[in-house]
């Protein structure tokens, strides 16, 4: 199979450090190369890949901020549909941007919806519903206006994520400085508990983190050590007595969940969006809905199988089946019969 991967470019693919959309593309990629597909991935001229790679734009806007999004989001989707009839599938991680190029070719084109920033932006989806196919990365995330080819949870790399079963007394908040994901949150289970807390992640909102954030840093209780890249991310996670993830919006997937439990770490995370399809409650973590509760559920971690997290997560969440799933639409597609 002849496939073009359409992958961000706010990031390199695979990023260095944030960057989840990107690495979602970056593990398909490679999956589907060592599964003896042809593969062109279409991402930033850093970018590192065993595909063919084709590139306009030649670093991540956000890391080279001289860049104009719209100028090199607009050459880069161009690059790729005005080859597009070179490919039997074009895969689009790029939101919806590129289904306004899709009535230009025949190939086909997949988009993994990988979450919807606005309401907003629906009428694009809808306005290509039914002319192209849409994956969902979660049950939750399926917007009712729209029809879904499948959904596709994501899966992760297990031998990047080292298995811990013996924890440092930490907590973790491993996920972007912003109030959608319950930074302030975290801080105040942690408090409350008497816990250190290891904040990490890119700041996405300074004014949020300077007001909600910073006040309460120190070297003792809480400490924010910024983003991190792959090898610290996996001794963060593992080494970590939970990861707390108090989220105040309906979170399509979740990464560092699933990226935690593969280190053996159970989750405390608000009971919304996609975490009831990630998170055994009781038994890979705790799903609650107040602070109060996740306190509760801190005091009860111990009881939670760290080296069930691991099962769990090698069971449902692996690269090998998120492979095999998005090869199975690819033929339907191809083979143009139903799932």
């Amino acid at each position: 199979m002849n496939i073009a991967m359409l992958a961000p470019i706010a990031w390199r693919t695979p990023p260095r450090h944030y960057g989840p959309w990107e690495n979602v593309a970056a593990l398909l990629t490679e999956g589907l190369v060592a599964c003896g597909h042809d593969v062109t991935l279409f991402a930033t001229a850093d970018s590192q890949t065993s595909a063919k790679l084709h590139a306009v734009c030649p670093q991540g806007y956000e890391e080279r901020r001289s860049l104009i999004p719209k100028v090199w989001e607009c050459l880069h989707i161009s690059e790729l549909f005005e080859r597009a009839d070179a490919y039997d599938i074009i895969h689009n991680h790029f939101d919806y941007l590129p289904l306004t190029y899709s009535s230009l070719t025949a190939t086909p084109v997949v988009t993994t919806i990988h979450g919807f920033s606005s309401p907003g932006i629906l009428p694009v989806y809808k306005k290509y519903n039914g002319k192209t196919f849409y994956v969902a990365i979660s049950d939750a995330d399926r917007a009712p206006e729209l029809d879904y080819i499948k959904t596709i949870h994501h899966g992760i790399d297990l031998a990047q994520f080292d298995f811990q079963p013996d924890p440092d007394d930490y907590l973790l908040y491993f996920g972007r400085m912003h109030p959608d994901k319950g930074v302030r949150e975290a801080v105040e289970i942690a408090r409350a508990c008497g816990k250190k807390l290891i904040l990490a992640g890119i700041v996405q909102d300074q004014d949020y983190f300077d007001h909600h954030v910073a006040p309460h840093l120190n070297n003792d209780k809480v400490t924010y050590i910024g983003s991190v890249g792959p090898v610290e991310r996996s001794r963060l996670l593992g080494k970590a007595r939970a990861l707390l993830h108090p989220i105040a919006f309906d979170e399509p997937f979740g990464l560092s969940v699933v990226e935690a439990m593969a280190c053996g770490t159970p989750v405390i995370a608000f009971d919304r969006g996609s975490m009831p399809e990630l998170i055994q409650s009781g038994e890979s973590g705790f799903l609650v809905n107040t602070v109060t509760e996740a306190v509760e559920a801190v005091a009860r971690i111990d009881t939670i199988d760290r080296a069930y997290c691991r099962r769990h997560v090698e069971k449902h969440f692996t690269v090998e089946r998120m492979i095999r799933d998005y090869t199975h639409v690819y033929e339907a597609i191809l083979q143009d019969r139903p799932l």
